[in-house]
């Protein structure tokens, strides 16, 4: 009798198949809770923060989680990880914070918002030119369906542009993509928590002298609403939701990442609505699920061709992005904001 073991082979790329998506889907749900906490930052900022202090609440929330994931890791950056850190964490964090500050004060939330879901077609665009990966149509369409549910969701009818404000979210949206395609790029050989912690430092150092010249000292006496506030901004909101974030980073691509920000503004709206009672639209929830089928399309990966198979059959490997959705590991490593 012959036994032929194309059943067991089939039975063993199917587990093998159901592993890798199972580990796959795993990964982009525990990086998709970096941007739904940061959802909830503007809940937060209004209902337990001190009025009027948005980069004190900036500067708060990076440099004590910094400092916080130093001690847990007791690790500092050597050689040229002293100029990238500061590199990645004025771009992630310094710089993309205090920008976003400027357009959030001259512009209404919903134009900055709608600027905001460029990042994704940013990130696009530097990844082709750092990382040599491709830009697809998919990653285009998904990039601007994001945007149009973004705008759907929270632009009003009555928003003003404003130049400067303008400028400022265009611009603190292209040096956080900037952040993350170096951050892929740039791959450290510490642990994502230590070079998380870098990041935070170093963008918390940066955002001192910017905070107490807009805004002067901290305010002589906080009260404990403000400092559960602050504590939550910094351990769960920072330290916790930037690990995550740049692990996703580290370990899929940056674009597919970059989509999973786009969640910031949904869950944001979602709890305007069910913890604060402001009105949702049904143009707003369109836009939600539009955001939602976007994320999806931008996470799906296009399947490999066959002619695959007999490249693999000769010893050749695929290199990083062929085929629409292979991680990006051949340059390197990534960052946030």
């Amino acid at each position: 009798m012959v036994v032929t073991l194309a059943p067991l082979r089939s039975l063993l790329a199917l587990s093998y198949f159901i592993l890798v998506l199972n580990n796959r889907i795993g990964l982009i749900a525990v990086t998709a809770l970096a941007p739904a906490i940061w959802g909830t930052t503007y809940l937060v900022t209004t209902e337990f923060l001190p009025p009027d202090r948005p980069l004190l609440a900036a500067t708060v929330r990076a440099l004590p989680a910094g400092l916080l994931l130093l001690a847990i890791t007791r690790r500092l950056p050597s050689g040229s990880w002293w100029w990238r850190a500061a590199v990645l964490g004025t771009l992630n964090i310094g710089a993309f914070l205090a920008l976003l500050f400027v357009a959030a004060y001259r512009l209404p939330g919903g134009i900055a918002a709608t600027v905001g879901a460029l990042q994704p077609l940013l990130v696009a665009g530097f990844s082709a030119g750092l990382l040599g990966q491709r830009m697809s149509a998919r990653t285009v369409v998904a990039a601007l369906a994001a945007i149009l549910g973004v705008g759907l969701l929270v632009l009003k009818a009555e928003a003003q542009l404003d130049a400067i404000g303008l400028a400022a979210a265009v611009g603190s949206a292209v040096v956080m993509a900037a952040g993350v395609v170096l951050s892929k790029r740039w791959t450290s050989p510490a642990p994502v928590l230590a070079t998380t912690g870098w990041q935070l430092i170093a963008g918390g150092i940066v955002l001192i002298p910017v905070t107490l010249l807009v805004e002067g000292p901290p305010p002589a006496e906080l009260s404990t609403s403000n400092l559960l506030g602050y504590a939550y901004l910094s351990i769960i909101g920072a330290a916790f939701a930037y690990a995550l974030w740049f692990r996703g980073i580290r370990e899929l691509p940056p674009t597919q990442v970059t989509f999973l920000g786009q969640l910031s503004p949904v869950v944001a709206t979602m709890l305007g609505w069910l913890a604060l009672g402001q009105e949702l639209t049904v143009l707003q929830a369109i836009g939600a699920l539009i955001v939602l089928a976007a994320l999806i399309v931008a996470q799906t990966r296009k399947a490999a061709p066959l002619e695959d198979h007999s490249v693999r059959s000769s010893g050749q490997r695929r290199q990083p992005g062929d085929g629409g959705g292979a991680l990006a590991g051949a340059l390197g490593h990534r960052s946030h904001a």
